[in-house]
C-alpha cells in the first residue's frame, strides 16, 4: 500500500515477507537510496564489505530494487525507477515527509567511509557529544540531510532511523500515544532549535518525529 501526503508519494507499507519473519526481522521502516543501476551497485556494496540480503528484482511499472546492508549490518534498499523523471519533492520541513536520516552504526567513521565511497555523500559539521561520541552530519548534495554516529553499546544492532516532519511536537506525540504507539525517548531540543522524540508504532516499528516547536 502506497502512502501519500497530498499528491506526493512518501513511502509504502506491506506485511513482512515470510522469509524475513523466519529470520527474526521485526517490523521496521526501510529507506531507499536511488542509483542508476541496481545490479551494478549490489556488486559495489558487496565489494565494499556490505551484504546482499535480497536479490534484485523488478516491480512492474515502478522500478528495480535490492535489499542490502552496510558492513555493520544496517539494512537499506537500492532503487532504480522505471521513469527517467524522479519522484516529486516537497519543500524541506513539510509535515508528513522525512526530515532527517540518522544512522546508528557499528562504527561511525567506517560507516561514513562506506556510504561516501559508494554514493559521494559529503561531510557536514561534526559535533562532539561527549560519552556518546561524534555525531557526523552528511549531505547528499546541498544542505545536510542526516547524521551518523557509532551506536550505543546497549543497542543490539546498527540501524537507520527516519525522522518524520510534524508541525508541532507535543500534539504529534499525543496522536502517537492515542493511536497505540509509545514514546521511547524525548521530547528533547537539539542544536538548531528543533525538537525531536523517538517512538514506536503499535507493532513495534521504530521511528522519530522532528518539529520546529513543541
Amino acid at each position: 500500500m502506497s502512502a501519500w501526503v497530498g499528491d506526493v508519494g512518501v513511502g509504502g507499507l506491506m506485511a513482512l515477507p515470510a522469509d524475513a519473519c523466519a529470520m527474526g526481522v521485526p517490523p521496521n521502516w526501510g529507506g531507499y537510496i536511488g542509483v542508476d543501476d541496481v545490479d551494478a551497485y549490489v556488486k559495489r556494496v558487496t565489494a565494499a564489505g556490505g551484504k546482499l540480503l535480497r536479490e534484485a528484482q523488478d516491480i512492474p511499472d515502478v522500478g528495480r530494487f535490492a535489499v542490502v546492508a552496510d558492513p555493520y549490518g544496517a539494512a537499506f534498499m537500492l532503487f532504480t525507477g522505471s521513469s527517467a523523471e524522479g519522484p516529486a519533492q516537497a519543500a524541506p520541513g513539510t509535515p508528513g515527509h522525512i526530515g532527517w536520516h540518522e544512522l546508528h552504526a557499528g562504527d561511525g567513521a567506517g560507516a561514513f567511509a562506506f556510504y561516501s565511497g559508494l554514493f559521494g555523500w559529503t561531510k557536514g559539521e561534526a559535533m562532539d557529544m561527549g560519552p556518546q561520541g561524534v555525531y557526523q552530519l552528511f549531505a547528499t548534495g546541498g544542505d545536510p540531510v542526516g547524521g551518523m554516529m557509532t551506536k550505543m553499546p546497549e543497542m543490539p544492532q546498527s540501524f537507520w532511523l527516519y525522522y518524520i516532519n510534524v508541525a508541532a511536537l507535543d500534539a504529534a506525540v499525543t496522536r502517537v500515544t492515542e493511536g497505540g504507539g509509545k514514546v521511547v525517548m524525548g521530547p528533547m531540543e537539539v542544536p538548531g532549535g528543533s525538537w525531536i522524540v523517538n517512538c514506536t508504532d503499535p507493532q513495534g516499528a521504530y521511528f522519530a518525529l522532528v518539529a520546529p516547536k513543541r
